[in-house]
């Protein structure tokens, strides 16, 4: 591995700062933030809510600038939302006009103009195959159910062959049943293509499932980065083995540790 495929993905001294509501300073959110994800990683991006992992993540696909510091993506700055950059929100954010195949199109139309039509609906029936939506195609939006709707959503950020995939917290408005059931279809397609991935989320069991480190963020403002962990588990990963891992409890008990600490510095702020 070169040195730019060490830092495929390299957040560097990221400070994002907003105004104070009386108008008269700022506040910094995060501040001096880095992360390097190697080309082909997975990392999770865990800590309590408002500590800024959405703003870094938004900030990483281009659609928030920085106050200071700066994303690059193979060596080159994020500056602005791109193709390179595929996008998974906690809300599927589909167009409720389109079907499930035209809302995946519309991306793989921007992406591969050069292509001819039949070229691209291949590639977007594919997308929406990988995801178990082969039967879905022609629904609309409403039709489907919200798990439904976040496959869509990740056939969409993957049919496009991003360089990064970047997912805000994507399965965090889903029920349990169903939320397990998309990890396992997130970990599936990711498998096949092993697309560098960035993954805010607050479940620590979701984390340690999917990701083969987990950066934890300190509280907010001027949130930074307080630790990351290495997870062992082999891939292709299964959940019960993972489960019955050894390394699996103590790891848990590690992130549990570092959010209960971050809890208490809160309280205590």
């Amino acid at each position: 591995m070169n040195a730019i495929e060490a830092k495929y993905l390299e957040i560097s001294h990221l400070t994002k700062s907003f105004p104070t509501p009386d108008g008269r300073g700022s506040v910094a959110v995060v501040r001096d933030f880095d992360l390097a994800i190697k080309k082909g990683e997975f990392v999770a991006l865990i800590g309590h809510s408002g500590c800024g992992k959405s703003t870094v993540l938004s900030i990483a696909a281009g659609l928030t600038p920085p106050t200071e510091g700066g994303v690059l993506v193979d060596a080159r700055e994020v500056i602005e939302p791109g193709p390179d950059l595929g996008v998974v929100f906690q809300s599927s954010c589909l167009l409720p006009w389109l079907d499930a195949l035209d809302n995946v199109m519309l991306g793989v139309d921007e992406r591969f103009p050069n292509l001819s039509y039949r070229e691209r609906r291949e590639r977007a029936v594919q997308a929406l195959g990988r995801v178990g939506l082969e039967e879905a195609l022609g629904k609309k939006p409403a039709a489907l159910s919200a798990g439904m709707r976040q496959r869509v959503g990740i056939a969409r950020a993957f049919a496009i062959e991003p360089k990064v995939l970047l997912l805000d917290e994507p399965f965090g408005m889903l029920d349990s049943l169903t939320r397990y059931e998309l990890q396992e279809v997130l970990l599936a397609t990711w498998r096949q293509s092993r697309k560098t991935a960035l993954m805010v989320t607050h479940d620590v069991d979701e984390a340690l499932f999917l990701a083969d480190r987990v950066a934890m963020m300190t509280n907010g403002p001027e949130a930074r980065l307080g630790g990351i962990l290495e997870v062992p588990f082999p891939r292709p990963r299964d959940r019960a083995a993972v489960l019955e891992h050894p390394d699996y409890y103590p790891l848990r008990e590690r992130l549990i540790q570092f959010l209960e600490e971050q809890a208490v510095a809160r309280e205590a702020a």
